[in-house]
């Protein structure tokens, strides 16, 4: 799999259901055993043994030009299974109506997204030109 916003991602930012400047938008780390799926659209749908670490709230945001940034996120103190992509979704504070936006499995230059955690901080930096455009 590549990086991709879910398509019930897409309706709802469409539809003006996800505003990333004052919703609470967040990133779940997750391992190996989650598959992505474009049916998926809650948090739910990331069983709870999947995500290794979930952010606070993201600060900073910003759209411009079609393109939604946030300062970088750093996990503290961060253990669990061996981290493989990332999702950024909507904290509505139930899983069952988290609105899941992104997937990421990949690196800056195409890698594919693996490490595994030893207790240490880890920063989760994003490029130049934001987390995702759309």
């Amino acid at each position: 799999m590549a990086n991709a916003v879910y398509p019930k991602g897409k309706k709802a930012i469409l539809d003006g259901d996800v505003d990333f400047l004052t919703d609470t938008i967040k990133i779940v780390l997750v391992d190996a055993t989650y598959t992505y799926s474009t049916a998926h659209d809650f948090l739910d749908d990331i069983a709870a043994g999947d995500r290794v670490a979930t952010s606070a709230a993201l600060s900073s945001k910003t759209t411009t030009d079609g393109a939604f940034d946030a300062a970088d996120v750093t996990f503290t103190s961060l253990t669990g299974n061996t981290v493989t992509s990332w999702v950024l979704f909507k904290d509505t504070g139930s899983a069952a109506t988290s609105q899941l936006i992104a997937y990421f499995d990949t690196v800056s230059g195409g890698g594919a997204l693996s490490f595994t955690p030893n207790g240490g901080n880890f920063t989760l930096s994003f490029g130049a030109s934001g987390i995702f455009t759309i």
